[in-house]
């Protein structure tokens, strides 16, 4: 093992083992909200309340030397509250930039399908550019800089869906899922007795986050990957079960997912494996079936008969 792969595995095994301190089980969803980080990308965590999407990110969070902010996303959210405005100072006669919540490294937008599409489309151009716009001013985010939303999927009182636009901002869409007995019993042994959690100390710092998001563009892969991605991403257009295919923004991502999988893997190089693992996650929530009553189970189902037909190179 190398320098690198040494070092990579001590960074994992510190965040792994401080958010345990806080969560039971969800090594899978750690380890996309990981990859999504190191590729710089945003994820959406959907699934059913309780399942413990805040707890997961607020833990990460804290396992990091980075800002972080959380807004809790409610109808009456402005987009000057995300991000910010110009507020008239006497002293100096002049208009002054007043941050809003979006300046930070790493933002929670809690439930975000219930605010207006008005204060959602204010997270586009952070998400894409990584800046916002003020009155014809611009200013750079924070680097890096992650959004992280939740948003409950059977909960449709009071919510306003996310248009394309915005799932397409999204690397990746995250499923946590219920946890299985023995781990659902470590939760009430690690949390029945504690009336208030104590915050985790932070055990990775910005460089080094900025350093794996560096050499996660580094690593290789190969013309013949390249074009199974594409081929990936052309399967779905083909398809007459789905209104629209992915976007070439969608193809890109895979790459950049895949080959941070591929860095957190101790990898040079991309393997098919690492595409085949993220395909779903990075391509699901962009696609909508054309028949009314549809879910996104079945939009899984067709996407792994995708990944089944399609040839691996080797």
């Amino acid at each position: 093992m190398n320098k690198l792969q040494s070092g990579l595995q001590a960074l994992m095994d510190a965040i792994h083992k401080n958010v345990a301190k806080r969560l039971v089980g969800k090594e899978k969803a750690l380890e996309q909200l990981l990859i999504a980080l190191v590729a710089s990308g945003h994820v959406l965590i959907e699934d059913v309340p309780g399942i413990g999407k805040t707890s997961l990110v607020r833990s990460l969070a804290q396992s990091l030397q980075l800002s972080f902010q959380r807004i809790q996303f409610t109808p009456d959210v402005l987009p000057s509250d995300i991000t910010g405005f110009k507020m008239y100072n006497p002293k100096s006669r002049e208009f002054e930039y007043v941050e809003g919540m979006l300046m930070t490294h790493l933002l929670l937008a809690d439930e975000i399908n219930r605010t207006s599409p008005k204060t959602q489309s204010s997270l586009l151009e952070a998400m894409q550019e990584r800046q916002v716009s003020v009155d014809g001013m611009t200013y750079d985010l924070p680097r890096p800089f992650m959004v992280m939303a939740t948003q409950n999927p059977i909960d449709y009182l009071g919510t306003y869906p996310l248009p394309e636009a915005q799932l397409d901002r999204f690397m990746m869409r995250i499923s946590m899922g219920y946890p299985d007995v023995e781990e659902e019993m470590d939760i009430l042994r690690l949390h029945g007795d504690q009336s208030l959690e104590e915050p985790l100390d932070a055990v990775v710092g910005r460089e080094d986050i900025l350093y794996l998001q560096t050499k996660a563009l580094e690593i290789h892969i190969s013309e013949p990957l390249l074009r199974y991605m594409v081929e990936l991403s052309q399967a779905t257009r083909q398809k007459n079960e789905f209104v629209l295919g992915v976007s070439p923004r969608a193809t890109l991502m895979l790459q950049r997912a895949a080959q941070a999988r591929a860095l957190l893997k101790g990898r040079s190089f991309v393997l098919p494996d690492d595409i085949q693992e993220l395909f779903i996650p990075c391509f699901a929530h962009r696609l909508r079936l054309s028949s009314a009553g549809s879910d996104d189970r079945e939009i899984e189902v067709i996407l792994q008969e995708i990944l089944a037909v399609q040839r691996v190179p080797k």
